[in-house]
């Protein structure tokens, strides 16, 4: 049986305090993502040409779609198991790690089978340069084998923390990463093997995180208690949980469009500007992680708030989401500008590089300011499982980015391409802020 922890935070009252004290352990997990990309791009960055970091660019690319795409394993899985922790269930807290596990499996092993079509697909949507399409297919055929550990890793971390285990998500993501990290450098700078070293490195630690999770999950339920589990595949709550997974699916697909036209865009510019918008989209991504940390913790308190029926700890967690991301906005735009000259040498050591992303950089001090709320607003309507108006907002930025770049990229070349992003990022927050009075009303009904 599972053993009941002391709560990480009251449940009446969330002071500033408690909240970083969720938040901050979030925010080191979720930004060991970007940061696995990020040293990839270094490690290939540091080889004598830029066509390495466009290949490993558009091989990772190809599977942050596919990952992506199903990103609402990990979301969801947050918010249903957050929501039966506050409803104190066993059983649901059981099945709300089973339903999505199973269906990790079942996807990851369907890109398995698939894996050429979707290969070939991918290439020709990208049409990087034919260098740069030889090294992504040799990204894709090693690391394509890891695809089903991927997904479960996503319900395992998902599940920790929405059951409040966020020391153990912490522990088994820095895990995965820093073995990461430990193989490209071993890989690649001493013995040499390039992307595939890259690929390599990745594909050993989503299996090695996947095992492990798999057996913390295991030290908490034992398996005569799987067997005791009930409504694992129950008509309704299955089909509650598919609902707002279907409308995360078409948030991400809306997501992963933009990222894959900017790429493609990118790459008919050239291999120079596809290394520089690579290195560029790594530093965003580390900052739009860390706001995810703080929207992770938002989403956890919301979820037992709609759990619990608790409308002071929901008000009180959109105040201190809004408090704290804003904070964070302003520090990174602040230590971006302040460290520029030693953080882009860290990605590459190409001098021309170097120069042409100093050219660029601009856009991002911009980004945080832009995407800051709309992240955090994420994070609100994910806890109260209203999956809907993310999805909307989505749709609706799409929809300015495509336009912007039809509009920008033939005026301002690469720049217009960077306003395009910037202003995708912008009507993110915009369009969700304006669903948010409504959101009260309908999860509490008044």
């Amino acid at each position: 049986m599972i053993t009941e922890t002391k709560p990480m935070i009251q449940q009446e009252i969330v002071s500033h305090k408690a909240f970083l004290m969720l938040a901050i352990p979030l925010i080191v997990s979720t930004l060991t993502t970007p940061l696995l990309g990020a040293v990839d791009t270094a490690v290939v960055g540091h080889l004598n040409n830029p066509s390495y970091i466009g290949g490993v660019a558009v091989g990772a690319l190809i599977f942050n779609t596919l990952y992506w795409l199903l990103g609402f394993l990990r979301v969801s899985t947050t918010v249903f198991s957050s929501q039966a922790h506050g409803m104190k269930s066993e059983n649901e807290i059981q099945t709300t790690f089973l339903r999505p596990f199973v269906i990790a499996l079942v996807v990851g092993i369907v890109f398995i089978l698939l894996q050429v079509p979707i290969k070939t697909a991918a290439i020709s949507i990208i049409s990087p340069s034919a260098q740069v399409a030889v090294l992504s297919e040799l990204y894709f055929d090693i690391r394509i084998w890891g695809a089903p550990f991927a997904l479960v890793n996503y319900v395992i971390l998902g599940w920790l923390i929405g059951t409040s285990k966020v020391k153990l998500a912490l522990i088994l993501q820095v895990f995965m990463n820093v073995l990461n990290i430990i193989l490209d450098v071993l890989f690649v700078l001493v013995f040499s093997y390039g992307v595939a070293g890259v690929a390599a490195a990745s594909l050993i630690s989503e299996i090695s995180g996947a095992l492990i999770g798999v057996g913390i999950f295991l030290g908490i339920y034992k398996l005569r208690d799987l067997r005791q589990s009930e409504g694992i595949f129950t008509k309704a709550p299955f089909i509650n949980m598919l609902k707002m997974n279907r409308d995360l699916f078409i948030r991400t697909a809306c997501l992963l469009t933009v990222f894959t036209v900017f790429t493609a865009q990118g790459a008919k510019m050239g291999e120079l500007t596809l290394a520089v918008n690579a290195i560029l989209l790594q530093i965003q991504f580390l900052m739009a992680y860390f706001f995810d940390g703080i929207s992770n913790a938002t989403s956890i308190l919301v979820g037992r708030a709609v759990g619990e029926k608790n409308k002071r700890l929901y008000t009180r967690s959109i105040q201190l989401s809004a408090i704290w991301a804003f904070v964070a906005s302003i520090s990174l735009m602040i230590l971006l500008f302040i460290g520029k000259d030693l953080v882009i040498p860290l990605f590459t050591s190409i001098t021309s590089v170097q120069l042409q992303t100093h050219v660029y950089l601009i856009w991002m001090l911009l980004f945080p300011l832009t995407i800051f709320w709309g992240i955090q607003l994420n994070g609100i309507f994910s806890g109260a499982t209203k999956a809907a108006p993310i999805r909307d907002s989505l749709i609706i930025s799409m929809v300015v980015f495509l336009v912007s770049v039809w509009l920008f990229i033939p005026i301002w070349g690469n720049h217009g391409l960077w306003l395009a992003f910037t202003l995708f990022s912008l009507s993110r927050s915009l369009s969700l802020w304006v669903y948010l009075p409504r959101l009260q009303k309908t999860v509490f009904h008044y």
